[in-house]
Parts: C-alpha cells; sequence; structure tokens
C-alpha cells in the first residue's frame, strides 16, 4: 500500500495542472525541423517542430502523447522554449537528466520550472517518458542549424 501512495503523492495537484494546460500544441506548418521520441518502455511520444532564427528558437509546436509525467514535462518546456538557444536546450537536458538519475538541483533558468519533476527521481521507468520533450527539442535545435547552414 506504501508504493501506491508514493505514487498518487507523486502525481502532485502542480504536475496534474501542467499536463492538463500544454502550450505550444499547435504543430507548424514550415518547421525547421521536426523530431518525434518514443520512450520504449512507456510508449509516451513527443514529436516538435522548431523555427530558429538568429540561433534562438523564434516558434514552437509540439504534439504530446505522454503519461501526466511526460506531459508535465512538456508544459515547463513549451513554455520557456521560445527564445531559448540550442546551448540552453542542451544544458536544460543534461541537467533535468541530472536531478532524475544523480540527484542534481533542478536546471537553471527558464527550466527550473521543471523541478516540479525531483519527486519521479525515484521512479525510474518514468525517467524516459520526462525526458522526450528536451531531447526532442535539443535534437530538432541541432537539425534546424545544420539545414540553415547548409
Amino acid at each position: 500500500m506504501s508504493g501506491e501512495t508514493d505514487l498518487i503523492k507523486l502525481y502532485s495537484g502542480r504536475i496534474l495542472e501542467l499536463a492538463a494546460d500544454i502550450p505550444h500544441l499547435q504543430r507548424l506548418k514550415s518547421p525547421d525541423a521536426t523530431v518525434k521520441k518514443r520512450s520504449p518502455l512507456c510508449g509516451s511520444t513527443i514529436a516538435v517542430d522548431v523555427k530558429v532564427k538568429d540561433g534562438r528558437i523564434s516558434e514552437f509546436g509540439q504534439d504530446v502523447k505522454a503519461c501526466a509525467l511526460g506531459q508535465a514535462a512538456a508544459s515547463v518546456v513549451g513554455g520557456a522554449v521560445i527564445g531559448a538557444t540550442r546551448d540552453q536546450i542542451e544544458q536544460a537536458r543534461d541537467q533535468l537528466a541530472a536531478m532524475l538519475k544523480q540527484n542534481g538541483p533542478a536546471p537553471d533558468a527558464p527550466f527550473d520550472g521543471l523541478e516540479v519533476l525531483m519527486p519521479a527521481r525515484d521512479y525510474k521507468n518514468r525517467h524516459a517518458s520526462i525526458m522526450l520533450a528536451l531531447d526532442a527539442t535539443a535534437e530538432a535545435m541541432a537539425q534546424a542549424e545544420q539545414a540553415n547552414c547548409a
């Protein structure tokens, strides 16, 4: 029963609020790059579209089919991503992974809202879903930069 109670606590009101209000759920008509990522463990998927101008995300769209934790992460990312550079996205991704796997601190601003997912550290089977939004966005940024340089 304790494990079930812990899981209920994991899905806090704030996580459920974030999951219910994900920004940028419209896909972009002509993105510079699109990346779809899937968590093999749970089947969660996220597709992101980016437009990049002057090295920063100028437009962002996402299609999120994930558990509440993956949705909450996508919500925080969606709310912070406009204006972000590739370095900021990659740093946030690396900091989120360290937060989940190595008890590191929450990612730096503007992605510090991911702190709400700290209780998920103990649920390794949820980590991949939580990482999807930043993994996909980092890869999309890299592809967009390559396409813009070609």
